[in-house]
């Protein structure tokens, strides 16, 4: 399982357990991911560790002083 953690801006948008779909972006040196339909969305991340799963469960939400942090597994191994 691969875990990746998305930045949500309010609260009460996603409950854990939750089945979701992300949306791939391209930048000139990484992709970044939305949880469809722009609920959260996830930092840069390199080429070399491109996520190929569409959909995840949502295993967690982490509220602290720098906003709601989702945390969401997909079905597939973690680049190494």
């Amino acid at each position: 399982m691969r875990e990746i953690v998305f930045k949500m801006e309010r609260e009460g948008l996603l409950e854990t357990g939750q089945r979701v779909t992300v949306t791939e972006g391209v930048l000139p040196s990484n992709y970044y991911y939305t949880i469809d339909p722009s609920l959260a969305m996830s930092g840069n991340i390199p080429f070399n560790r491109r996520l190929m799963a569409r959909e995840g469960i949502v295993t967690e939400i982490e509220h602290n002083a720098r906003g709601f942090y989702v945390h969401v597994q997909f079905d597939e191994e973690a680049p190494s």
